[in-house]
């Protein structure tokens, strides 16, 4: 298993969950320009539905989370396991700035 620092991992969890989700509900903002959909309404289900997908993204799968919990559970060694919170708070922290820079684009949640 390759180390890397914390700092730049955590960084870049952050930075990667809102890229997933900003690219991706634009991109498919654009799809529904295509289809004949509202697409600032798409922008909007889509940030919704991206978010699990954006801290998956950013983690890099769930293997290596899950193989880290273990090594921190069964070998003791807790501090695997913080770094791992840590990494995951982080990509929900990027995740949900994503959804409210989405938000703030679309305006869907303001009522008529």
């Amino acid at each position: 298993m390759m180390k890397e620092a914390f700092f730049p991992t955590f960084l870049n969890s952050y930075f990667i969950a809102l890229g997933v989700l900003i690219g991706g509900s634009l991109i498919g903002g654009i799809s529904a320009f295509f289809t004949n959909q509202p697409p600032m309404t798409v922008v909007f289900r889509l940030s919704d539905s991206l978010r699990i997908w954006a801290i998956v993204a950013a983690m890099g799968g769930t293997f290596d989370t899950v193989y880290s919990f273990e090594r921190g559970i069964f070998h003791g060694q807790t501090r695997d396991i913080i770094k791992q919170i840590l990494w995951i708070l982080s990509a929900l922290g990027g995740a949900q700035t994503g959804a409210l820079i989405i938000r703030w684009l679309t305006q869907e949640y303001i009522s008529s």
